[in-house]
């Protein structure tokens, strides 16, 4: 079965008995390490007691099927649940598993994680027919994914922090959470005794791990910020984005901001507009969205997504520039901005 984040937090508080193990696999190694330590522990309270846990790698396991059955199947000699992970598995584990699972009566835990596997691998699709097994995938971290980490850390260590210092530090990471828990921790080493964060600590202590992302180049452009758009078009073309999926991230932006103009057409104030918006714009970004929504009428706006429209028509023709007809495109939307933003 697939695991989403509300499943895994409720299992994490009361582990379901049915589900004798968990596939945890992705990009993001960092999340995958989180959910695989965090598993371990609803098992035991020591993630390196020779009794209750056992760790396996996958290389070994393919050579050896009979590794992780006899792992599997083995009692703890102190009594009580064992777990068993196995590390960066691969599809050669899919078979073996399929039987192993099909013909075991044994309590263990087993994790799985692998940061080599995608939707389509054979062992992600077999975690995710088996009622007895749980797929938990783990992409890049969301700016959402980024605020709730930083605050749930933040409330644990007994750390204050303002709202300003938490929106300068959330911009300043990056999506992989192996990086931003570090980040983390060196902070809240940083701050130690003094319990309550500022600005100038995050300035102080935090270095910019950030890498672009679509929503940067939405929110320089349509704020008229045109040497920031363009360097952050250029950071996402370099990584290997799309320029037809940059275009239609930002038509979504600017259809986000159709929507809230169409709102307080009807009597809504700007934030109560920004409220009803679905997924809700990211507490750091509400000011910039905000300022957006105040400088762009609903004909200029019109123009814009007539002229996305274009762009992604052009960048989608054999032969065409795509990556230059983008930046262009981009350019007109931010020197609108700025001179809407004039009067």
């Amino acid at each position: 079965m697939i695991y989403k984040a509300a499943q895994i937090d409720k299992y994490l508080k009361k582990p379901e008995p049915n589900i004798k193990g968990f596939l945890v696999y992705g990009s993001n190694e960092g999340l995958v390490a989180e959910y695989v330590r965090k598993l371990i522990l609803t098992v035991s309270k020591d993630l390196y007691d020779p009794f209750a846990v056992v760790y396996l790698n996958g290389a070994d396991v393919n050579s050896d099927p009979g590794l992780m059955i006899s792992e599997y199947n083995s009692q703890s000699l102190m009594g009580g649940r064992r777990v068993v992970i196995i590390k960066d598995a691969d599809n050669n584990l899919t078979k073996h598993l399929a039987a192993m699972l099909d013909s075991s009566s044994s309590d263990t835990l087993l994790v799985i994680s692998s940061a080599s596997l995608n939707k389509k691998s054979s062992l992600v699709n077999l975690a995710e027919k088996r009622e007895d097994l749980a797929a938990i995938a783990c992409y890049e971290d969301r700016d959402e994914d980024i605020f709730s980490t930083a605050r749930a850390k933040f409330i644990e260590a007994g750390i204050t922090i303002g709202n300003e210092a938490l929106q300068l530090f959330c911009a300043r990471m990056s999506n992989d959470r192996k990086t931003n828990l570090s980040e983390l921790e060196k902070f809240i080493t940083y701050i130690g005794d003094k319990k309550n964060a500022t600005v100038d600590d995050v300035k102080a202590v935090v270095a910019d791990q950030s890498s672009s992302s679509s929503e940067d180049v939405c929110y320089f452009a349509a704020g008229g910020y045109s040497q920031k758009a363009q360097a952050a078009l250029q950071k996402m073309l370099n990584e290997g984005e799309e320029p037809v999926s940059i275009t239609r991230s930002l038509t979504y932006h600017f259809y986000r901001i159709l929507n809230c103009l169409a709102f307080m057409e009807k009597g809504e104030s700007p934030d109560k507009a920004v409220e009803k918006l679905v997924p809700r714009v990211m507490f750091y970004r509400l000011s910039s969205f905000k300022r957006q929504l105040a400088i762009w009428p609903k004909d200029r706006v019109f123009s814009v997504l007539e002229l996305l429209y274009k762009c992604e028509k052009d960048c989608k023709t054999t032969n065409m520039p795509a990556p230059e007809i983008l930046s262009y495109t981009i350019l007109q939307i931010a020197s609108a901005a700025a001179k809407l933003a004039q009067r």
